[in-house]
């Protein structure tokens, strides 16, 4: 495997390991969404994004915003990882007066560009931030993680409309596509699917991967920071609870802490040691 694949790989590994750890500590939260969207996290965050951990309000850093802001967790330990703000606040996770809020916060947590967590507005934010630097004459790239449960949110597809007609070629939108949302399958909750032929219809340039293969995830953002003049859709293909074995596609661990025994388990399993 190359060294740079296997180093976010890795990466993918631990940001899973803090994930169920923060859970775990915090007695609240949502380890199936977190770990779904992991390995996406980690090649934007160590190898795709340009940022600046010393200097998060940097103007010309890259942008993103996690549309399912429930997913959160995984994105602090990136943050942490990277150097934003000390990993001992990790454990903080959801305890009052802490950094880490149950949604992502940006007022209150460094490196967090957009408060989420109110489902369906990362897209629409997306395109405002792209505008913005249009209007500056800024060249960052604005990245989007949305669930496919979000997806049936009217916003979404005004968005997409809305988006192609500004012609934001630096607007990259990933959709964690896991078929799972908090009330049960998305295919039995709603008439989604399918969903490739209708994002293609609304004027995106397109690509369908699969999330959890590094290589596939760098190959598709380099294809997509190529558009000059379309926005971009990733759909990834991802599994909830990817990474720990009793959480892999169990729908009951959209929110739900792990006992003791559990967080033995999913360590082991993701390549750590016990607690």
């Amino acid at each position: 495997m190359d060294e740079r694949i296997k180093n976010i790989s890795k990466m993918a590994n631990l940001l899973r390991r803090d994930v169920v750890t923060m859970i775990h500590e915090a007695g609240d939260g949502h380890p199936g969404p977190a770990l779904s969207c992991a390995d996406i996290v980690a090649a934007l965050y160590f190898d795709v994004m340009r940022v600046d951990p010393s200097n998060p309000g940097w103007p010309d850093r890259d942008r993103f915003i996690l549309s399912k802001g429930h997913a959160c967790p995984v994105v602090y330990a990136a943050l942490a990882h990277k150097g934003y703000f000390d990993i001992a606040e990790l454990p903080k996770l959801r305890t009052l007066g802490s950094i880490l809020q149950g949604h992502p916060d940006m007022k209150k947590t460094p490196g967090i560009d957009m408060t989420s967590g109110s489902l369906g507005n990362g897209i629409s934010i997306g395109i405002g931030m792209s505008l913005a630097g249009r209007l500056k004459g800024q060249n960052y790239f604005t990245y989007v993680i949305t669930g496919d449960g979000e997806l049936e949110e009217g916003i979404i597809w005004e968005a997409l409309m809305t988006a192609k007609k500004y012609r934001l070629g630096r607007l990259i939108v990933f959709i964690d596509n896991n078929g799972m949302q908090s009330g049960g399958a998305v295919d039995k909750v709603s008439g989604l699917y399918p969903l490739y032929p209708k994002l293609e219809a609304f004027g995106w340039h397109c690509q369908e991967i699969d999330g959890h293969n590094i290589d596939e995830i760098l190959i598709a953002v380099k294809a997509a920071q190529a558009e000059a003049e379309r926005p971009s859709i990733i759909l990834a293909h991802t599994i909830k609870g990817q990474g720990v074995p009793y959480m892999i596609g169990d729908n009951s661990w959209h929110k739900r802490v792990p006992t003791d025994e559990e967080l033995k388990i999913a360590l082991i399993a993701l390549g750590g040691n016990e607690k």
